[in-house]
């Protein structure tokens, strides 16, 4: 029987298409550092900070010291010099993003009534933002002020989705098994990964992400309506 649920963010809790916002935040992003690094070397160096992110299988390194790492040296800036803009950035500009997404009451209902059920419940977006930028995130979803037992972001983690690893940190950390736990979500590759652990899986459909491969099974599928009428009706695999 589950004990755990996870929830995805991006495309789940919150609808929402990523490939559009990424666009948006990196266009909105690079003029407002132009003044210490030009647009055509501060946008390849994000991206290769975030690529070594993902990559990166060392747990002794956090996803926020990779990317600083790799950055830092990308863009030959020191921190102190270019953090406070970034810093500025994620506090005032970032929530101004919330028109590129389509908030939905239902995610909040799903998210009450798998607490009222007695879940433990966490967050398992891929951290590979701040605290402050996911914390947002989470406002816009409407489930920021949930008591979840843990969210995943840049400052705690030490690796990212698709790896398996990743998943396994947070079982580590909740203290349960993969088979104690159902992942809810929306991106095929990223997700449903952790049908390889033996965790069961729910993919929400909306904006699913599916890269063709590699191919991953999941458990059910359907609209964030759907997920709310099986918790509810405690069927498939959230009966108890």
């Amino acid at each position: 029987m589950a004990k755990v649920i996870l929830f995805d963010l991006d495309g789940t809790l919150l609808p929402m298409d990523t490939e559009s916002f990424i666009q948006t935040y990196i266009k909105e992003l690079a003029p407002r550092v132009a003044h210490i690094v030009e647009p055509q070397r501060f946008v390849p160096s994000l991206w290769a900070g975030t690529e070594a992110m993902i990559k990166n299988l060392d747990p002794m390194k956090t996803n926020e010291q990779v990317f600083e790492e790799t950055f830092l040296n990308a863009v030959n800036v020191k921190k102190e010099d270019i953090w406070p803009t970034l810093d500025h950035f994620y506090e005032s500009v970032f929530p101004t993003f919330s028109h590129l997404t389509k908030p939905t009451l239902t995610a909040k209902k799903v998210v009450e009534e798998v607490f009222s059920q007695g879940y433990r419940v966490g967050i398992a977006t891929n951290p590979v933002f701040p605290k402050v930028a996911i914390h947002h995130r989470l406002n816009w979803a409407g489930v920021a002020d949930m008591p979840f037992e843990m969210v995943t972001v840049y400052e705690e983690s030490t690796f990212t989705k698709p790896h398996t690893h990743y998943y396994e940190s947070i079982c580590n950390r909740l203290e349960v098994t993969p088979e104690e736990c159902i992942m809810i979500g929306n991106d095929i590759q990223e997700d449903m990964v952790v049908s390889e652990l033996g965790m069961k899986t729910f993919l929400v459909e909306g904006h699913v992400i599916d890269r063709g491969a590699p191919k991953y099974t999941f458990d059910e599928r359907g609209t964030l309506e759907d997920l709310y009428e099986r918790i509810v009706k405690r069927q498939g695999i959230f009966a108890k």
